[in-house]
């Protein structure tokens, strides 16, 4: 299916000052810079859409996580940047899973543990935005919102959403039309965490086959399909709770 990404990032970059100019005229935007393609594509179109002074890139990590070029990509768009390490804050609250032994558990489970950082992350996000006159992005795709690749009140909030309607085929589209170096447009998605695997292998199939069957709905592959599919139900209440203000592009 041809699609014509330089129209489609133009119209993504009208929609953003549109939103800015009936939201917040004065107002920068604040994005969460992971490294990945997402947040870079999102700063690039916000840098285009309100001015290279306009945005803030912030920065994240938690205990053993890398910057991995946040900060790189930050100076290559020219935009304002941050780093603020989470990692005793992180530590704070694994220590309050001790309080749950009055439930009758021995603490916070794994899952718990993991989705406490992109809590913290969008704590911290907000905290920024609010001293300084920002409103935050949320830099999740249709891809990972549709199988629920995304923490509820964590990676997953936001004050608008550039990219929640657009696919990650989209998403990369538009970031090749920004003229964005490839290395960071088509970087393998991953947490960015010690021993941490790509996205596509802790799915079980890949980016391509999930974009197609959205688009599509083609996958050849049925045990692929109802997985895909499996996932999609056990994580609409996300959405339904989250009603945030996202570009459209009518795909």
């Amino acid at each position: 299916m041809f699609m014509d990404y330089e129209e489609l990032k133009d119209r993504c970059v009208a929609w953003i000052r549109d939103w800015f100019q009936a939201n917040g005229p004065q107002c920068c935007a604040v994005i969460g810079m992971s490294g990945g393609k997402d947040s870079t594509v999102a700063a690039a179109l916000c840098a285009l859409a309100l001015g290279k002074d306009r945005v803030v890139g912030v920065s994240i990590p938690s205990n053993g996580q890398s910057l991995n070029e946040a900060d790189e990509i930050c100076r290559y768009l020219g935009i304002r940047y941050v780093n603020m390490h989470i990692g005793d804050v992180e530590n704070a609250f694994r220590a309050l899973g001790d309080g749950m032994q009055g439930l009758g558990t021995d603490g916070f489970t794994p899952q718990t543990v993991l989705n406490i950082p992109p809590r913290i992350r969008m704590t911290v996000l907000y905290a920024v935005a609010q001293s300084c006159n920002g409103m935050v992005a949320n830099t999740c795709n249709l891809s990972e919102d549709y199988i629920g690749y995304a923490t509820l009140f964590g990676d997953a909030s936001g004050s608008f959403s550039p990219l929640g309607k657009l696919c990650v085929r989209e998403v990369r589209g538009i970031g090749h039309a920004l003229g964005l170096p490839s290395r960071w447009v088509d970087k393998i998605p991953d947490d960015g965490l010690p021993g941490s695997c790509p996205d596509e292998t802790k799915f079980g199939f890949s980016y391509d086959t999930l974009d197609r069957y959205i688009r599509e709905g083609v996958c050849e592959d049925a045990a692929v399909r109802d997985k895909i599919d499996s996932m999609h139900r056990r994580n609409l209440f996300k959405l339904e709770i989250l009603h945030i203000p996202a570009f459209n592009p009518g795909l």
